[in-house]
């Protein structure tokens, strides 16, 4: 029975004080998804009963057959509070009446698509991260961990499958203590790591009830708090001390009556977590699972919720029992509730310190001031992170979040694309919303209009969004964008796509548009070979992608997909061997250059931002020559930074006084980028190379050094000073992730020899036979990779890919025979260039 009515949340939507908005964050597997369904099945949009196993906000049909998360998706829960559930709230958490409203946000574990969660963390100001009390904190925790912290979002956190540790492990208290310790301890590791002076302490503490211990298939979960309750009444104590003397090194004995925070030798003498909390509930489960009923509804009276637990259910036996009798006493959605409403902080909280992180612009304006105090009578600013597909076929909801003002349907908004500039025309659409609606999972309600600090569907702009924008007022023609997305994973893995029946291209073209906007992170594009390329962050990524364009956006037509491609980078590995010189056609000017690999490190800089050409000179070069050694002079004379302006390659000046060099500048730059795009060795983009111009001697009357002489000219001396500097290849490298018991070992060996891969780190896991591995493994050797180490270890080993760094391979591309060598003949084969890599004497001119 639904508890509640659109009327309802459109209300609560102008309290922003009461609204939570957040999204659940986890490793693949660790159960989001059925986590989320205890707190749906809370506002009584489905049965208590089914919650677990229905996995509502699992959408789409491959998502229910295969069992995992493929896209985020949103929905909104009404809660209503009594006031004897808010007496206990803290004093800093302000509210407006008892009801509250959570936009919750299921996302994926997936490394693949780890790009849909970068996009749920954007429009939430919260997460929940759940953890495995099992399994720990894993790779993909901690990446989820450090998106949410980069983007100022805090957490809470709830040690799920807790079942396992009764059901299966059997494990003692004092074992089971030890193991959520060390999970929670790791988990605070990474946020101490990733810490940001304005979020404050992230830390997560049982003591302050910001750890929840759950078990989201069974439904049930607990607070240090739900107990605290109960024996305060009975200790005579407040809740609060209770609480601290249920977590860490606090030792009762019954016999005494005393707390002691040293293990005392008395046999009765026990940890107050064990006794208190782990006891009871191992004592509960244990008589359901015996069937021994007599015993078990004694208890239930003393805790007095033996009316809880209806007529029918205590006709169950084993499992199903539990289900019933664990549900009944501690309810899953009070524990998270409890966290979420007070522990996780509204966007009217959440908007001051986030502000800086999100607006592009300066951090005083109007736009700025609204978003800051959360204000829905200022300007509009709104930011879509995604497109959800909606029902009927090739059409997309525009979903995001509403920072500042308010949005309407009909209203006429501007749309700035991701590459706008303020002042400019491009990348600029001024159009009308047609609805504005909200997500409840599977269905869309319609809504006349959604102020600031909630998530929000609209119709009618896909055709003018891709991916993400920024929207503000129609007249607001000063406002800047907010900040685009920074993904912690890259598209390396490229597949060419055409239709099997030719006349089937426009459906092809028209697919691949709608598939670049319904995925945040695929790459759509087309070569000047003809072929229509889609890059994706890994294997089962593609597979997902490739489904949906043919069977949603494509109408089932089929196509034809080739095998795998990687790309690779080219870079060097000294510096020029000599200084190599370049006429133009009309051998009137002379450009000299030299090409040398960057330090170790600076190109990884590039990639992450904290070096770019949008950077303060000053700065800039501080860094350059503390950091990496550079000379102070010449860290001033950078021109660009290439391809793409951004990328990590740097064209820089080392000349004295040489006359009209400023001239031909542009011209330099202009060729470096095309240059730096399409290497000698296989026209695939540079990598860590910094181009020198050594000297250059030009023509005095300026029609002999325009563009048309300059442009070439550069770009064969930047050529030839690569191929006199060792030429190499880099390869795009993973890390791979793998749990497998010992006995697996032998075989994940192997089979990372054959594929060139390494192992550097194997743990075991504290308490269990399982081991973890890290390895490296070339992304061109991944293919097949999962299948080939299941069938070695008999299916015993679980890999995680997830892409990690270049690497420099040490053969010479240049010449024959060698591993690098072949690979540079492939793609020059794939790409229709003439087999072997030009001479040196194409490019470089004699005096």
């Amino acid at each position: 029975m639904v508890k509640f009515t659109i009327e309802q949340i459109r209300m609560l939507m102008d309290l922003p004080k009461n609204i939570r908005n957040m999204s659940v964050i986890a490793h693949v597997d660790h159960g989001k998804s059925t986590l989320t369904d205890s707190l749906v099945a809370a506002a009584g949009i489905i049965a208590m009963e089914n919650a677990g196993d229905q996995r509502l906000t699992d959408t789409r049909q491959d998502e229910q057959d295969r069992c995992i998360t493929i896209k985020s998706t949103g929905i909104s829960l009404y809660y209503q509070m009594t006031d004897q559930m808010l007496k206990d709230l803290p004093g800093t958490v302000e509210r407006d009446g008892n009801d509250f409203l959570v936009n919750l946000i299921d996302s994926p574990g997936h490394v693949d698509f780890s790009s849909e969660v970068t996009a749920a963390l954007r429009i939430t100001d919260g997460a929940l991260v759940v953890v495995d009390c099992v399994e720990g904190v894993c790779v993909q925790t901690e990446t989820v961990l450090r998106q949410a912290l980069g983007e100022r979002i805090r957490p809470v956190m709830t040690v799920n499958k807790l079942d396992r540790c009764f059901l299966e492990l059997m494990a003692d208290p004092e074992e089971a203590y030890g193991g959520f310790r060390r999970v929670i301890e790791s988990a605070n590791v990474i946020m101490a790591t990733y810490a940001d002076e304005l979020l404050g302490d992230t830390q997560v503490y049982p003591e302050k009830g910001t750890v929840s211990f759950s078990a989201g298939l069974h439904g049930w979960a607990f607070t240090l708090t739900s107990f605290a309750k109960i024996y305060a009444k009975k200790f005579g104590t407040d809740e609060v001390k209770m609480m601290e003397k249920l977590w860490g090194d606090n030792f009762f004995d019954p016999k005494t009556k005393k707390w002691t925070k040293k293990q005392t030798d008395s046999q009765s003498c026990k940890r107050g977590f064990c006794q208190f909390v782990y006891e009871p509930i191992k004592v509960i489960i244990e008589a359901c699972m015996a069937d021994d009923k007599k015993k078990l509804f004694t208890m239930l009276e003393k805790l007095s919720i033996a009316d809880k637990v209806k007529t029918e259910d205590r006709e169950k036996t084993g499992k199903p029992l539990m289900k019933a009798v664990m549900q009944a006493w501690l309810p899953a959605s009070e524990a998270l509730l409890e966290m979420m409403i007070w522990h996780l902080p509204s966007p009217d909280r959440a908007q001051k310190y986030r502000v800086e992180n999100l607006y592009e612009g300066p951090l005083d304006d109007k736009y700025a001031t609204a978003i800051r105090n959360c204000d829905p009578t200022g300007p509009l600013m709104l930011y879509v992170s995604k497109m959800i597909p909606a029902s009927d076929k090739g059409r997309f909801f525009a979903f995001g979040r509403v920072f500042a003002g308010k949005v309407a349907t009909g209203q006429k908004v501007r749309i700035l694309g991701p590459n706008y500039v303020p002042g400019s025309k491009k990348d600029l659409y001024i159009k009308t919303v047609q609805r504005t609606v909200l997500c409840m999972g599977r269905r869309q309600e319609a809504v006349e209009d959604v102020p600031c600090g909630n998530t929000v569907a609209m119709v009618g702009l896909d055709q003018f969004i891709t991916k993400n924008a920024t929207l503000t007022n129609e007249k607001c023609d000063d406002a800047h964008p907010i900040k685009a997305m920074k993904f912690s994973v890259s598209p390396v893995v490229r597949v060419a796509v055409e239709p099997k029946v030719a006349s089937d291209l426009p459906k092809l073209v028209e697919g691949l548009k709608r598939l670049a906007k319904s995925d945040p992170m695929v790459q759509c594009t087309i070569e000047e070979t003809g072929e229509h390329i889609i890059a994706g962050a890994g294997e089962l990524h593609l597979e997902i992608c490739l489904k949906d364009l043919q069977e949603d956006f494509m109408g089932g037509a089929e196509i034809r997909i080739s095998d795998p491609v990687v790309s690779f980078r080219e870079t060097v590995n000294q510096m020029s061997d000599h200084i190599v010189m370049s006429k133009s056609p009309n051998k009137h000017n002379r450009l000299y250059f030299q090409m040398r690999p960057m330090e170790d490190g600076l190109a990884e800089a590039i990639d992450e931002g904290t070096i770019g050409p949008r950077d303060e000179p000053k700065a800039r070069s501080k860094i350059l020559v503390d950091k990496f050694g550079w000379d102070k002079d010449l860290a001033k004379k950078i021109w660009c930074f290439g391809p793409d302006t951004t990328g990590p390659n740097m064209l820089t000046d080392v000349t004295k006084g040489v006359q009209y060099l400023n001239e031909i500048r542009d011209s330099c730059i202009a060729a470096f980028q095309w240059a730096s795009k399409e290497g000698v060795v296989c026209e695939e983009n540079m990598r860590a190379c910094v181009a020198e111009v050594c000297d250059v001697v030009l023509h005095t009357d300026a029609i002999h050094r325009g563009g048309g002489q300059i442009i070439p000219t550069c770009r064969r001396a930047i050529y030839a000073s690569q191929i006199t500097a060792g030429p190499r290849l880099c390869e795009p490298i993973y890390l791979v992730e793998i749990q497998a018991p010992e006995n697996a070992l032998g075989g994940i060996y192997s089979v990372l020899n054959q594929k060139r891969g390494h192992v550097f780190e194997e743990l075991q896991r504290p308490g269990t036979p399982i081991f973890n591995l890290k390895a490296y493994l070339p992304v061109i050797e991944s293919f097949g990779f999962t299948s080939t180490l299941r069938a070695a270890t008999s299916g015993q080993a679980f890999p995680q890919a997830v892409f990690d760094h270049w690497e420099t391979m040490s053969q010479d591309p240049m010449s024959d025979g060698n591993q690098a060598n072949v690979i540079a003949l492939d793609i020059r084969k794939r790409k229709g260039l003439k087999p072997s890599p030009s001479p040196l004497n194409e490019y470089e001119d004699k005096l």
